[in-house]
C-alpha cells in the first residue's frame, strides 16, 4: 500500500522558514512568506511562529489556536520551492494525456508500482521524471 508523505521533523530555521524531514527519505525547506494572509497572517509574529510543532502522526504542522498546515500542502511547497516536479504536477500530466498507470509506466519505462508511488508520494518524483514528462508534453504539442 502506498502512503502519502508524513513529516519526521521540522526545524525552524529563520523568518518563515523551516527544514522539514520527510517521511520519503527527503529534507526540503520550505519559505512561508506567500503563505502570510489571513488566517495565516498570526506566521509573521516570530514568536508566535516559534510555537510550531510537529503533528504527533507526521501529518502537518501545527501552531496555537488551531492554526496548522497539512503536510500534503507542505510537499507540494517543499518541490515546487526547490524547483522540484510535485505530486500535482505528475497528475495533471497523467491526466491531460489520458495515461492509465500502465500507460505511464510504458511511456516513462517504468513499473506500475513506480508510478503509483509517484502518484501518492510515497516515493519523491527524480526530476529526471519530470523532464521527461515534459518533453513528451512538448513533443505532443509539437504533434498536434
Amino acid at each position: 500500500m502506498t502512503t502519502p508523505p508524513r513529516i519526521l521533523d521540522a526545524q525552524i530555521t529563520g523568518p518563515l522558514l523551516i527544514d522539514i524531514a520527510w517521511s520519503t527519505g527527503e529534507t526540503l525547506s520550505v519559505d512561508l512568506s506567500d503563505c502570510v494572509r489571513p488566517p495565516f497572517d498570526l506566521l509573521a509574529d516570530p514568536a508566535f511562529f516559534a510555537r510550531m510543532k510537529c503533528d504527533e502522526w507526521g501529518h502537518g504542522l501545527d501552531w496555537p489556536d488551531g492554526l496548522d498546515l497539512g503536510a500534503d500542502t507542505l510537499y507540494e511547497l517543499c518541490r515546487r520551492q526547490a524547483g522540484l516536479p510535485t505530486i500535482s504536477d505528475f497528475n495533471a500530466w497523467m491526466a491531460r494525456n489520458g495515461m492509465t498507470l500502465t500507460a505511464a509506466a510504458e511511456t516513462l519505462g517504468m513499473t506500475r508500482r513506480k508510478i503509483s508511488d509517484y502518484r501518492t508520494g510515497s516515493r519523491p518524483i527524480p526530476k529526471v521524471v519530470g523532464l521527461a514528462c515534459k518533453a513528451i508534453d512538448m513533443e505532443h504539442s509539437r504533434i498536434q
